[in-house]
């Protein structure tokens, strides 16, 4: 097995917490600990919650915890001509679609077809997509583009894995500490992939960042755990590198709810300016006892 290369990929939305110091050390000990490579990713595609100051503030606190990482560090933001590239062969292969419909009219549209043979219930992130426009005809999305109407594109789960299926050997990935698992990303129905806007998604940048960067394992938390399903599927329909996974478990507040920026847990920021040594930090997270 070759040495591990592997990577913590924040978004600069908010400083640090605890929890992304834990991903950050156990990612770094990951590859340190058979002659690796640890390296940085500031995933940026978000323009309307992105920070060039939390950016900064990533790389300071990182350092001071003693991480040391590989130049230059890859932004987001600067690879979307790749990711269009990636986008426009998936759309010349009719494996992606434009879709018009706003969060509320998918909610409306699955609670009118409860009881219908398409209605698939809840995916990893939500309320399965019911592919209200999967089946529009060109005419007719080619005047929702022309009229300016905001869109996702979206990958035809169906038409994707009825491509997969001709291959010789299963889709699969591997699990670290699991082993072998056969991919089922139909779990997350017809996935955003990229929006109007922006030609990307969290889902489609990851993968084609990771296979950029030589990432030959994907650390996690187990949160995301199911991401590696989907991400096997556009591995495979872009001749990607397939890289191994391991999740790890997740902090958790004085709630028993898992970490997060939007409720405001302790900043790294905050706990160097209250005097926590980088020690004492480490220690908070735990990851001496994992």
């Amino acid at each position: 097995m070759p040495p591990a290369i592997t990577r913590f990929a924040p978004s600069p939305t908010g400083h640090l917490h605890l929890g992304h110091a834990f991903s950050a050390l156990y990612a770094e000990r990951a590859a340190k600990t058979d002659g690796g490579r640890f390296l940085l990713r500031i995933e940026d595609i978000d323009g309307t919650r992105c920070r060039p100051e939390y950016s900064t503030a990533i790389e300071d606190d990182l350092a001071w915890l003693g991480l040391g990482w590989e130049l230059p560090v890859r932004r987001q933001s600067e690879h979307m001509d790749e990711y269009r590239h990636a986008l426009s062969r998936l759309q010349e292969e009719d494996l992606v679609y434009p879709c018009f419909c706003t969060r509320k009219e998918i909610l409306a549209e699955i609670a009118s077809s409860a009881g219908a043979p398409h209605a698939r219930g809840q995916g990893p992130e939500g309320p399965l997509y019911p592919g209200t426009c999967r089946a529009m005809d060109v005419e007719e999305r080619g005047a929702h583009i022309a009229s300016g109407a905001p869109f996702a594109l979206r990958i035809d789960m169906a038409r994707a894995r009825a491509r997969t299926d001709l291959a010789p050997e299963p889709l699969t990935w591997i699990d670290r500490d699991a082993g072998v698992q056969i991919a089922a990303p139909e779990i997350f129905g017809d996935a955003v992939l990229a929006r109007k806007d922006i030609p990307t998604s969290y889902h489609l940048s990851a993968v084609l960042d990771d296979h950029a960067q030589g990432i030959n394992l994907v650390t996690r938390g187990d949160d995301l755990r199911s991401a590696a399903h989907l991400h096997r599927l556009i591995q495979a329909l872009l001749e990607l590198d397939v890289p191994e996974y391991r999740f790890h478990g997740l902090l958790t507040g004085p709630d028993g709810q898992r970490l997060a920026k939007r409720d405001n847990p302790a900043t790294l920021q905050n706990l160097r300016s209250e005097g926590a040594s980088p020690a004492d930090v480490i220690a908070m997270t735990g990851i001496d006892e994992t």
